[in-house]
């Protein structure tokens, strides 16, 4: 799909999410498997080391998040040639993300950043997308003081939700209503996703809280999982049910307008624009404002003031017919 540049001029190719190489992949594939094993290795653990070894490892989990996050950006640059425009990119929707959270944080779960996640995913690509959803929390969490134990978990948990915007089918071709109402049933369920992976974090460490949801170190997992999803229901469900409504109205107001302004500056910012140079051989361009003097009504003077012309030298203007 290409639009056509003002006033019907050669058409203008459409924004792409930046494509993952191979080396992008393999470094999202190993910082999401190490966030599965840090999400749910307790459930595996036994009774007796379990809650003592789950409360402190959330320093060596963001110790290891943090460089994993810096190895997909470099792998991404290294594999499709992103330059300083791509990371500004990402540094301002970082921003934009961290300044709307506070606007809807402990008001039944309203987060407007979650809308922007979705379609900051969709239109930059999983790879880009899971950086910046990672990122953002981060920045979100020093802006508002929620730095805890639970962080590493928001990044990791934010960094799948806006990927998986970006893996959804359609990234160029599917357009206008159908893209929304695709958008916004991503958005639904991965609201309520990413609280249920959340849950997984905190609910490990609670005690005492009543027979029917606690956690249990030792029991089987099939049974912790039973008491897991009481848990959610009982805790979190509302919760997850204000992040997705919010998640789904802002979709279908202002989701066409926020789309057509990201692609518009992904696609000026133009990524992966191959910047080539021709060899001594190949033709330069002259610099602009600069006309080669060309034809035979072209002449100079030389030092005894006799005009000569293209036609050769020693040849004056009266000799040229």
């Amino acid at each position: 799909m290409a639009d056509r540049a003002a006033g019907g001029g050669r058409p203008v190719s459409a924004a792409r999410p930046v494509r993952l190489g191979p080396r992008s992949v393999a470094a999202l594939v190993l910082i999401s498997a190490i966030g599965v094993v840090a999400f749910g290795w307790p459930l595996l653990a036994d009774g007796t080391s379990v809650l003592a070894g789950r409360s402190q490892d959330a320093p060596w989990l963001l110790a290891v998040v943090l460089p994993l996050l810096v190895a997909v950006v470099v792998a991404t640059i290294a594999d499709c040639g992103m330059d300083a425009k791509a990371v500004a990119m990402l540094g301002v929707l970082a921003a934009v993300g961290a300044a709307l959270r506070p606007l809807g944080a402990g008001t039944a779960g309203l987060e407007p950043m979650f809308f922007l996640m979705v379609l900051s995913g969709r239109v930059l690509g999983p790879g880009f997308g899971f950086v910046l959803g990672a990122v953002t929390m981060f920045a979100s969490a020093l802006l508002t003081g929620g730095v805890g134990p639970w962080m590493p978990f928001q990044m990791l948990s934010m960094g799948w939700f806006t990927m998986g915007a970006g893996l959804l089918p359609g990234p160029v071709a599917l357009r206008g209503r159908g893209e929304l109402l695709m958008l916004s049933a991503y958005g639904a369920v991965a609201a309520f996703a990413y609280g249920t992976v959340m849950n997984l974090q905190g609910w490990v460490t609670l005690q005492g809280m009543g027979s029917g949801i606690s956690f249990r170190p030792g029991d089987p997992v099939h049974e912790n999982l039973v008491r897991f999803l009481a848990y959610c229901a009982a805790t979190s469900l509302g919760w997850d049910l204000g992040r997705a409504v919010l998640t789904v109205v802002l979709m279908m107001t202002i989701g066409s307008t926020v789309l057509k302004a990201l692609r518009r500056a992904t696609r000026r910012a133009a990524f992966e624009a191959q910047v080539t140079f021709e060899g001594a051989g190949g033709a330069v361009p002259e610099p602009s404002g600069v006309r080669r003097p060309t034809g035979p009504t072209s002449h100079t003077n030389d030092d005894s003031g006799t005009e000569r012309t293209a036609g050769g030298p020693g040849t004056s203007r009266g000799d040229v017919h």
